[in-house]
């Protein structure tokens, strides 16, 4: 018997907003989506989108369901304090609150928060210099990119005001040691966001581990692809790809919708 047929979630359809329930939608999807790609760790990391409103309400995964099984009914509602909004049958991650909960209420562009914690993210992450611009991926991404250093697991909600000095502007951070992390204004955008991200580390061990004769590009083009991508990956995420993936998310399984 698996977690959600163990417990009752009565769905939210039609009991919520309906720029609420489009909002769940999106962010079961993206869950599911991670799933698929194999970047989630069992249940350890975590997608987070803000409901619009004063309270600065977000969204948060269940922190006992495997991606694969969250739904958008299943999605648990906290405030900036990281308690439920309404009541819920799970219990929430405190390190997913802790980092997500520093950018939503410090960013009033942050609908959405993603952090991930994969082999290639990680080993990135681990390097002293960072995302290299080996490839046009990286070069895409690099403009928007920040660090911060590592601090433990982040259950200390001190650490907050750090994370977000240490963003800034920016729409993606490598955590040092730890793993990756994108930001958007919408769940689409902050999706493709870190698909770049994730593709470019992944890319990166690939090409330093087939050996030392790496080729470099020229002078100057890193700096025009990461001028291209601040743009190109925010359009094509808006008109192109995360539509593209919503049906992807649908062909798989539409019981995320639910």
């Amino acid at each position: 018997m698996t977690a959600l047929e163990s417990v009752d979630i009565p769905s939210l359809a039609g009991k919520v907003s309906d720029e609420e329930w489009a909002i769940r939608v999106d962010l079961a999807a993206a869950y599911r989506l991670v799933a698929h790609y194999g970047w989630d760790d069992l249940i350890f990391t975590h997608l987070s989108a803000r409901i619009p409103g004063p309270e600065h309400h977000f969204l948060l995964n269940p922190y006992n369901l495997m991606f694969e099984e969250v739904t958008a009914s299943s999605l648990i509602k906290v405030d900036t304090e990281g308690n439920p909004v309404d009541p819920t049958p799970f219990i929430t991650n405190p390190a997913g609150f802790t980092i997500h909960s520093a950018i939503h209420m410090a960013r009033e562009d942050a609908q959405a928060v993603m952090h991930l914690h994969t082999p290639a993210g990680q080993a990135v992450a681990a390097h002293a210099d960072g995302l290299l611009p080996l490839t046009q991926t990286a070069m895409l991404i690099r403009g928007e990119l920040a660090f911060h250093d590592y601090e433990g697991v982040a259950v200390d909600l001190s650490e907050r005001e750090r994370i977000v000095a240490d963003l800034g502007t920016k729409n993606a951070m490598i955590l040092r040691n730890h793993g990756t992390l994108a930001v958007g204004p919408s769940i689409g955008e902050c999706f493709v966001r870190l698909y770049f991200l994730e593709r470019a580390c992944q890319a990166q061990i690939m090409a330093l581990s087939a050996g030392e004769n790496i080729n470099n590009p020229p002078q100057g083009a890193p700096e025009t692809a990461a001028a291209q991508g601040t743009v190109g990956i925010a359009v094509a995420a808006k008109l192109l790809a995360w539509p593209a993936l919503k049906r992807k998310a649908y062909r798989l399984d539409p019981g995320f919708a639910t």
